[in-house]
């Protein structure tokens, strides 16, 4: 429901593969999200239209990242030429303008040709996209946070359209549960950014505000050690906090729907849920790895998401 982030990639084709068939190579990294994507439960119709916006949501995180199958496949279907095709600004732009084709003519990339009928059948606006790609723009330029209240902003940008889209492509959007999603989604951005504090770190990203660093006496030079210290494990602790009551205002979205959607949202939350108390387990200490729930941690979070427990 928000921005993907892959964890160990699924996929076992080669590069080449990959490279040679650009759309199934970004499709299959569904199976390595952290959250599912398109379950098997949901009627065919929105699973096909939730792994279109997939494709393009995945696409343009893998452009933002530098994480392309080899080869150049995706900046030619863009128009690129080779000599601009490492520059991921260059990229963004170029699917932007892809982008707008989706909505008043024929789009170059397959992916974004995949998407039109979505598009079109429900009547989605080029708003949740565009957001998409301009926090993957941002994310060239700015690498660290100073506040709370900017971290909001970026995930505005990088989480809360896609569960809008959800929402949109289901047809169950609704002011209020439009807000509910929004907290949900950030909720979902700043647990995973928690986990990925290393391996943010390495890309020269840091997604905890400064000014909560400074609060806590933590440095970026001990976000690099192989383990967290005190002042770094009650920096995490603090942020997860603000993730979990993010979470309980967002979860009465579960009941606010009916049937196989209501699943699909409670799959959310409890995933949430379950990597929080997962980083709580491992006494915030999320540098040594990436703490991640188990099944059963998460079935556990899914039936009391279902009853509405707290």
């Amino acid at each position: 429901m928000c921005r993907p982030r892959p964890g160990q990639p699924a996929v076992t084709a080669t590069g080449t593969a990959r490279a040679a068939d650009p759309v199934r190579g970004t499709l299959d990294k569904a199976a390595g999200e952290n959250f599912p994507v398109a379950p098997f439960f949901l009627p065919r119709a929105w699973r096909d239209d939730l792994m279109a916006v997939y494709g393009f949501a995945r696409l343009v995180d893998d452009i933002g990242d530098g994480d392309l199958a080899p080869g150049g496949a995706d900046a030619r279907l863009l128009g690129v030429p080779g000599a601009a095709a490492e520059n991921r600004l260059v990229l963004l732009d170029a699917f932007e303008a892809d982008l707008r084709r989706v909505f008043d003519s024929v789009p170059r990339h397959p992916l974004l040709r995949r998407l039109q009928p979505t598009v079109r059948r429900h009547s989605l606006t080029p708003g949740p996209f565009l957001g998409l790609i301009a926090a993957n723009r941002q994310d060239q330029s700015v690498g660290r946070y100073e506040t709370y209240g900017d971290l909001l902003a970026y995930c505005e940008l990088s989480a809360n359209p896609v569960g809008r889209l959800v929402l949109a492509v289901t047809g169950t959007a609704t002011p209020e549960r439009i807000r509910r999603s929004d907290a949900v989604c950030t909720a979902l951005q700043i647990i995973e950014h928690l986990q990925d504090v290393a391996e943010d770190l390495a890309r020269d990203r840091v997604y905890l505000p400064a000014e909560d660093m400074r609060r806590f006496h933590v440095r970026e030079a001990d976000l690099a050690a192989p383990t967290a210290g005190a002042s770094v494990r009650a920096l995490v602790a603090y942020e997860a906090q603000r993730a979990r009551d993010l979470l309980e205002e967002g979860a009465p979205l579960v009941g606010s729907v009916h049937g196989r959607l209501r699943l699909l949202l409670a799959g959310f939350v409890a995933g949430g849920k379950a990597a929080l108390r997962a980083i709580a387990a491992a006494d915030h200490d999320v540098l040594s790895g990436p703490p991640k729930p188990g099944k059963v941690p998460l079935l556990r979070e899914m039936g009391s998401t279902l009853r509405g427990e707290r």
